[in-house]
């Protein structure tokens, strides 16, 4: 037993909930120190009993293969220990009050254990294992600053009137509920937003769901920081991901100096992926690292998109390189097999890819922007390839669902994928929910309708059509005789009465939603389209490319984007 515990306490990752992976060797010729999988086993054989003086025990790891685990501080006592209720509603405080116990004054080595509550285990039957941590990631100390984006040119025209993070996704949500709602679930509430182009509807968005009311920031804020110009500054917008902080450097410094901000969390308003930000925190703590990139395994067609990773044993980041093509993207290839036991087959994951997710020291992150690499401009390209050298970087390894929305396929394909039974990834989760706009609008209505695999949001009407495959926006209008086929529809910003919709047909126009025996397939709906009677929108052509914006549509990748307001007459065939 002795020999097992000494094993465990060297070699077995962190558990946790979004299964992050402690990166061993990623290289074609490296030795990995895998455990072998004997001694990685969600529960003990002989589990311990909770009873008599802890201090008294030894204790083994444990690393949860499968399922949810809960990692959850436990008070060593004379008579027994304190531990937290899995589910409980108010676990985060109280998760933080106990470590503050286990642990004694901030700063000091960790007196306490650690147990992990796989999801068949019951009090009598936990496993534990010894902790020596001698710091513990406080949210208060951590700020995040999201990016707004830029032009937003590859989701066009999706992006034609709004920024990239107020795009919808997955019925009522927007892209940027993700890092938001992430955040919140985390424990962070210090979050900047940076918007620049076609902000309107992002600010619009923030306000309404985040800054009225609806959540209790305690300490906490939201700021939204749009592109300005400071006097004595060249004239210009934000020229990439680090301008954009360096050019609200100042309103961050001093916040962070009353604030008693440690941590800077970068994060990316376009992309979809569910994650406990503390405990990549937790690593870039635990590594004493100036940096910590969040990074996730991908395969060979998509790899060149991507900044790529290699690391050593210890997780250092020894090389990065920026969409690579040709013969530099052949030599960041690695071994993953060391993610056997987190993904499956990771032999078609041959790359480890920076998420644009990055942890910075206060003081690290000023000196870069303010000092060290004043003239430049991007963190991927140009800022962290640089800081490795005399910097330590560490690599987090998150195997987890993500998806990066970066194209209108990827984007299609991240809504069609939630439509999947059962989905890789899905909004609901009672412990860790997704945030967005309250509309307090009534459950949606349908009548003699067809309804397989799809997501219908609230305050829809059906009527007599058939939907397959497919997301149905918020107040989204289908009738008689309509078909949706693997299709998204965003929905509408706005009701049309009865009495409308019939003042609109006897003048010859169109209401908003689809128009009788329309069939749709393989397209996006953009808000408040109008799409007549008897239209077909299907592609039977295969078209890849093509503009017809006169028309209220354009096409990217093989699937046609009907426009924002627009109106496709009656009868028209795409």
């Amino acid at each position: 037993m002795a020999g097992r515990s000494d094993f465990h306490r060297r070699t077995a990752p962190e558990p946790s909930h979004s299964r992050h992976i402690t990166p061993a060797t990623p290289s074609i010729n490296s030795s990995l120190p895998i455990p072998p999988p004997s001694l990685i086993h969600r529960r003990s054989a002989n589990p311990f009993p909770v009873a008599g003086p802890m201090s008294s025990m030894q204790f083994s790891s444990v690393l949860p293969l499968e399922g949810k685990a809960c990692v959850c501080p436990v008070r060593s006592a004379n008579n027994g220990c304190e531990r937290l209720k899995v589910g409980d509603s108010s676990s985060l405080r109280h998760e933080m009050a106990l470590r503050r116990k286990c642990n004694g004054a901030r700063g000091g080595a960790a007196n306490g254990a650690q147990c992990v509550l796989t999801s068949d285990a019951s009090p009598d039957t936990l496993v534990v294992r010894s902790s020596f941590r001698r710091n513990y990631a406080d949210p208060n100390e951590v700020a995040a600053v999201i990016l707004g984006g830029g032009t937003g040119t590859q989701l066009f025209p999706l992006t034609s009137t709004r920024a990239t993070p107020a795009v919808p996704i997955g019925g009522c949500y927007r892209l940027i509920d993700i890092p938001m709602s992430n955040c919140f679930n985390s424990g962070i509430n210090k979050i900047f937003v940076m918007t620049q182009f076609n902000s309107a509807s992002l600010n619009r968005h923030i306000h309404r769901t985040y800054l009225g009311g609806g959540i209790n920031f305690t300490d906490g804020s939201v700021e939204v920081l749009a592109a300005t110009q400071m006097p004595g500054e060249a004239a210009g917008w934000f020229r990439g991901t680090a301008d954009a902080v360096r050019k609200f450097i100042w309103v961050l410094e001093d916040y962070y100096k009353h604030k008693s901000i440690e941590h800077i969390l970068i994060l990316s308003g376009d992309q979809l992926y569910r994650m406990d930000y503390m405990e990549l925190v937790q690593k870039h703590v635990d590594d004493n690292a100036d940096i910590t990139l969040s990074c996730a395994p991908v395969g060979e067609s998509r790899a060149s998109e991507y900044g790529l990773v290699k690391f050593d044993s210890s997780g250092r980041v020894i090389q990065f390189s920026e969409k690579p093509k040709g013969a530099d993207l052949e030599a960041m290839k690695v071994d993953t097999s060391f993610l056997n036991f987190a993904i499956d087959d990771p032999a078609k994951n041959p790359y480890i890819a920076s998420m644009g997710v990055y942890v910075f020291k206060r003081e690290v992150l000023l000196n870069l922007l303010k000092s060290r690499y004043t003239e430049l401009h991007d963190f991927g390209s140009e800022i962290l390839p640089r800081a490795l050298h005399d910097h330590n970087v560490q690599a987090y390894v998150f195997t987890d669902y993500w998806e990066d929305i970066g194209t209108i396929r990827s984007f299609f394909d991240a809504n069609m994928a939630l439509c999947e039974q059962p989905p890789k990834f899905e909004f609901y989760d009672p412990k860790t929910p997704f945030f967005t706009s309250p509309r307090y609008l009534p459950p949606t209505k349908s009548d003699k309708c067809r309804i397989k695999e799809a997501i219908i949001s609230h305050g829809c009407f059906l009527r007599e059509c058939t939907i397959e495959h497919s997301i149905i926006g918020v107040r989204s209008r289908l009738n008689s005789g309509s078909v949706l086929k693997n299709a998204m529809m965003m929905g509408a910003d706005l009701y049309e009465t009865e009495d409308e919709i019939s003042g609109l047909l006897s003048e010859g126009k169109v209401p908003i939603g689809v128009g009788e025996n329309s069939k749709l397939s393989n397209c996006i709906i953009d808000m408040n389209a109008r799409i007549g009677r008897d239209v077909v929108i299907a592609n039977s052509e295969g078209v890849q490319e093509a503009d017809r914006p006169e028309e209220g549509y354009y096409i990217r990748s093989g699937i046609v984007v009907i426009l924002k307001n627009a109106t496709v007459k009656d009868g028209t065939v795409v």
